[in-house]
C-alpha cells in the first residue's frame, strides 16, 4: 500500500549553488558562478512541498551567499505552514559554511524560524578549513544557541526537538564524503573522488535508502537539487520530477510501487534492475569496473531504465543472467 506522501519526514533542498567558496570536492559545482534559480521558481517549489514535513534542511552552495532569496523562502514557508499546530510545523534547519554568518544575520535567521544550524566546513577542503569554529561557537553562545549536539541531527529523537535552538558542525572526510559516492561535480572533474566500489552510498542517510518509507533510525528523506526531485543528494541521472511544476507527494506516489525504486528505498542499487532483466551479478560487476555505485546508477538509468517514461529502455535485454 502506498503511504501518504503528503507527510514527509525530511526534505533536503539545495535552493542555490551560489557560494563564496569554490571547493575542489564540491559535488554540485557550487561557487561564485554557481547555478541559481529565480525567486518565483523557489516560491513555486515551496507551494509544491508536502503539506507536512517534520524537517526541511536548506542548503547550497552557500545559503547566505543568496541571502535575499533565503529570506524570501523562509517568509513563504512561514505563510505556507502557519495554519498547522505549532508541533506539526516543519523544523527549519540551515546547512552553511559559516563564513558569512554575523550576529545580525543570525538574529534574522532565528526570527524567521531557523532552529538548527549545521556548519558544514570543518575540513581541509574549505577556504577557512575550520578556522572560524571558535568565533562561531562564541556567536552562537551569545544568542543562546545550544552547541551540545555537535554532530548532524540524524537520529529522529534529536531532530524532532523543535523547542530549542541548536548548532553543530562537521566536514568532508576521505572515507565518507569522498568515499564511494562523490563521483560527481568538481570532485569528479578533478579526480578527487575515491574509487571505492564497495562503498554503498545508497545504504546511508543522504543516499537513497528510506526515501520512500524511512526506517526505525533514519528519516524518510528526499533531496531537491535546485528544482530536481531526487531520491538522494548526488541525484539520479535524471530527476524523478520537477518541483517547480510537480507536487513532491505526487512524484513519490508515481514511483512508490515500482520495483526499481523500491530497491533503492532499501539501499540496494545492485538489485534495482532485476525487474527489467539486469541481474545483481551484472550490477556488482559493473560497479567494480566503474569504481563507484553512483556511476553504476548513472549507467543503469542511461542504458537500462528510462526515468521519464518509468519503463525499461526498449533495447534492454537480460544482462548477466547466465
Amino acid at each position: 500500500m502506498t503511504r501518504d506522501y503528503d507527510h514527509i519526514e525530511s526534505v533536503y533542498w539545495v535552493f542555490t549553488q551560489l557560494c563564496n567558496d569554490q571547493c575542489a570536492h564540491c559535488y554540485n559545482l557550487s561557487g561564485p558562478k554557481g547555478q541559481r534559480i529565480s525567486e518565483a521558481e523557489c516560491m513555486a517549489i515551496v507551494d509544491n512541498l508536502p503539506n507536512r514535513m517534520d524537517r526541511l534542511i536548506l542548503s547550497g552552495g552557500e545559503p547566505l551567499a543568496d541571502r535575499k532569496l533565503l529570506y524570501a523562502i523562509l517568509d513563504r514557508l512561514a505563510d505556507r505552514y502557519a495554519a498547522l499546530p505549532a508541533g506539526q510545523r516543519p523544523q527549519l534547519m540551515l546547512q552553511t559554511n559559516g563564513d558569512l554568518l554575523t550576529g545580525e544575520i543570525l538574529d534574522t535567521l532565528i526570527e524567521k524560524g531557523i532552529t538548527r544550524f549545521d556548519i558544514a566546513s570543518i575540513d581541509r577542503f574549505h577556504k577557512q578549513a575550520g578556522a572560524r569554529l571558535m568565533d562561531l561557537a562564541e556567536l552562537f553562545d551569545s544568542r543562546g544557541v545550544n552547541g551540545d549536539e555537535k554532530d548532524p541531527l540524524i537520529e529522529k529523537d534529536n531532530y524532532l526537538q523543535q523547542s530549542h535552538l541548536t548548532w553543530g558542525y562537521w566536514g568532508a572526510t576521505d572515507d565518507m564524503w569522498l568515499g564511494g559516492n562523490w563521483a560527481r561535480g568538481r570532485a569528479y572533474q578533478m579526480g578527487l573522488w575515491k574509487r571505492d566500489p564497495d562503498h554503498n552510498f545508497c545504504a546511508i542517510l543522504s543516499g537513497a535508502i528510506g526515501f520512500l518509507n524511512g526506517g526505525d533510525s533514519i528519516p524518510q528523506e528526499i533531496s531537491i537539487q535546485l528544482w530536481r526531485i531526487n531520491p538522494c543528494c548526488p541525484g539520479t541521472k535524471e530527476p524523478l520530477g520537477d518541483a517547480r511544476i510537480d507536487r513532491v507527494a505526487d512524484v513519490l506516489r508515481r514511483v512508490a510501487d515500482l520495483p526499481v525504486f523500491q530497491s533503492l528505498d532499501k539501499g540496494d542499487p545492485y538489485r534495482m534492475g532485476e525487474s527489467v532483466g539486469v541481474s545483481e551479478e551484472h550490477a556488482s560487476k559493473r560497479c567494480g569496473e566503474l569504481g563507484s555505485v553512483c556511476l553504476w546508477c548513472d549507467e543503469f538509468f542511461t542504458k537500462h531504465y528510462d526515468i521519464k517514461a518509468l519503463k525499461a529502455v526498449s533495447e534492454t535485454v537480460p544482462v548477466g543472467l547466465g
